[in-house]
């Protein structure tokens, strides 16, 4: 019989606000991380902080926000109204505090719920705030949400507010610090979508003129096949052309907030696209032949945005506003138009009088889907008949050990929101994939086993992919043969060894994603496994590291004496220690791929022709064998 746990009221707790945030940032800034990942809580504090300065110039004050950072510190001023000077404590360090809660005081704004200051104060070692009215001003000074001191003083500052916060090494770590290649992106957009305002960041001012067009003709990485289409209205600004690449490329936001990953404003564009398009050209095209190659941008500005977490990077709102009133003595919810039907509306009625205007546009636009529909329909026929021989010869269940969450190629019913949790590892060679799927979590894990090394997709063409069966079974594993949205696991993790052969067949898989499925690289969804190169031991104690530093490391705090070895494979290191790289810690190097970068640019210099600047690179770059395997004890 099980021992009886006892649960009385000695079990109950209440903590305190800043407690409460520090046990369980997750809720209030997803993951923590040290900032080498763009999706790193560090980000979202900084976000934050400037977003309550950007909701003062949409509501017309301050055209100038300045921002210092420097390593885990970050310092914003803006020139808005101040916080009320009797309100700073209040409005730092109580939940559900804020002035996003009035409607006129604050409108369409990305600050909501009264937690974002609370959440970067809780999570500082060190959090200054001073607001600046009509020549005094009020400040507190906090460490961990802690109030060491406020007060009040005389001032000759201009009216707004200073905040100065430092990343506490206890929850992010200790190398925690920020990385300007994710800061400067963030800022360049706050410019882009807040057309007047001037950021900035450590001596460089961001400032646009054109807002979204500015966006994509900064960003855009080959030439478009036609000028993009440019449309504002009231509360809804887009941008829209074609490229020649693969995969779709569209930014969206919501009252100045990336939304990474998209949300009800980001479906309703890409649906009104197509059906704008079909009625326009009057033919029945499949929105995957009107979207290939698709660049363009959508801003949208709502009363009282929801977003599905604290994050703010999908949006969930149904309506363009909503918000209870007074009818007949009574309180009811009042809505605006859906957001589905307000951006339907403007991109029909707009986008089809500026093809009907600019009549040079359209026939290039049309080239472009009818060319996409002709590759798309051969490619689908050979993919097709691959499919079919791998069902009667059943490979594709050899390949693939899918976790428990999927049955039959489709999430679970009722269980869609776990796709979050998946991961698919991609292993080479039956040992290495032996042993993930005997150590992996069979729940939310699944293993896909590559036999030898795929084609170098970069010289070859599309029918020739097509026909080849590896590549073919993994995008059928992965959901995404017809649609992005379709993916089945929200990380893809490249598992191979740490050896030539292993870094090539990363290399050949990379070059497969990021030619034809980019997407998959934009939204964050492809990561590399990294696996310990040493294992360093003595008789009391174990250190796995990943690199020759932590090596060198290990060695000298074990001391002399010590067993090393040198892993070359995964299917060298047993099951027993495997577990420990694969699960809730297991460290992960995101592919990164900027809207700036130039994949055509990216995939010749690595995957093209051998030329003298590759090699240079790979000779500057390179460790040998020997190097690693040099101890130096």
């Amino acid at each position: 019989m099980a021992n009886e746990v006892k649960y009385t009221e000695d079990n109950i707790q209440t903590l305190e606000w800043n407690e409460h945030i520090r046990r369980r940032a997750g809720m209030y800034i997803g993951r923590l991380g040290n900032g080498d990942n763009p999706s790193d809580g560090i980000y979202v504090l900084l976000k934050e902080i400037v977003d309550n300065s950007i909701d003062e110039f949409t509501m017309g004050f301050g055209k100038t926000i300045s921002i210092n950072v420097e390593g885990r510190q970050v310092t914003v001023r803006d020139y808005g109204r101040g916080i009320p000077l009797n309100s700073v404590v209040d409005v730092t360090s109580k939940l559900n505090t804020g002035g996003k809660f009035d409607d006129e005081a604050f409108q369409k704004s990305v600050g909501l719920n009264g937690v974002g200051t609370k959440a970067v104060n809780a999570l500082s070692d060190d959090f200054y705030v001073e607001s600046f009215r009509d020549g005094e001003s009020s400040f507190a000074h906090y460490s961990r949400g802690v109030l060491i001191e406020s007060g009040r003083r005389a001032t000759k500052e201009k009216n707004g507010t200073l905040t100065r916060f430092t990343a506490d090494r206890d929850m992010f770590g200790e190398n925690v610090e920020y990385r300007m290649e994710y800061v400067e992106p963030l800022v360049k957009n706050y410019a882009y979508l807040k057309r007047g305002l001037s950021l900035n960041l450590n001596g460089t001012v961001y400032k646009s003129d054109n807002g979204l067009l500015d966006l994509i003709n900064d960003s855009m990485s080959e030439e478009p096949l036609y000028p993009p289409i440019h449309l504002e209205g009231k509360d809804i600004e887009i941008v829209l052309t074609h490229g020649n690449s693969y995969g779709e490329n569209i930014l969206s936001f919501v009252n100045g907030q990336n939304t990474r990953d998209g949300g009800t404003h980001l479906a309703a564009f890409r649906e009104a696209i197509v059906k704008t398009l079909k009625e326009f050209f009057k033919k029945d095209y499949a929105p995957e032949d009107i979207r290939q190659g698709i660049v363009g941008a959508i801003s949208i500005q709502i009363q009282e945005p929801h977003f599905e977490s604290q994050t703010k990077i999908k949006l969930g709102s149904t309506y363009m506003w909503e918000k209870n009133v007074k009818k007949d003595g009574q309180t009811v919810q009042d809505t605006g138009p859906t957001i589905r039907s307000f951006v339907n509306d403007f991109i029909k009625t707009n986008l089809d009088n500026y093809l009907h205007i600019h009549k040079d546009i359209a026939p290039v636009m049309q080239e472009k889907i009818a060319s996409s529909e002709k590759e798309r329909k051969e490619i689908s026929g050979i993919q097709k008949k691959t499919k079919e021989r791998n069902k009667r010869t059943n490979v594709y269940n050899k390949k693939l050990r899918d976790c428990k969450i999927h049955y039959n190629d489709k999430l679970a019913k009722g269980r869609q929101d776990e796709t979050e949790l998946t991961s698919i590892f991609i292993t080479e060679g039956d040992s290495a994939s032996g042993t993930i799927t005997k150590v992996r979590n069979a729940e939310n894990q699944a293993v896909f086993s590559l036999r030898g090394k795929p084609i170098n997709c970069y010289k070859e063409s599309r029918k020739r992919v097509a026909e080849n069966e590896e590549l073919n079974l993994l995008i059928a594993a992965l959901g995404v043969e017809d649609d992005m949205d379709n993916l089945r696991y929200n990380n893809i993790i490249v598992a191979t060894d740490a050896d030539d052969d292993g870094m090539h067949i990363r290399m050949l898989v990379l070059t497969f994603f990021l030619k034809y499925y980019p997407d998959l690289v934009r939204r964050g969804h492809v990561h590399i496994l990294q696996t310990p190169l040493f294992r360093v031991r003595n008789k009391k104690e174990i250190r796995y590291c990943y690199s020759p530093e932590e090596k060198e490391q290990a060695i000298r705090k074990l001391g002399k004496g010590v067993e090393i070895t040198r892993f070359k494979g995964l299917g060298e290191i047993s099951s027993d220690e495997f577990v420990n790289f694969i699960g809730e810690d297991m460290r992960l190097d995101i592919v990164k791929l900027s809207d700036e970068e130039s994949i055509a640019e990216l995939l010749e210099f690595y995957m093209g022709d051998n030329t003298i600047d590759r090699q240079n690179f790979i000779r500057q770059n390179l460790k040998s064998e020997e190097e690693l395997e040099d101890i130096n004890i």
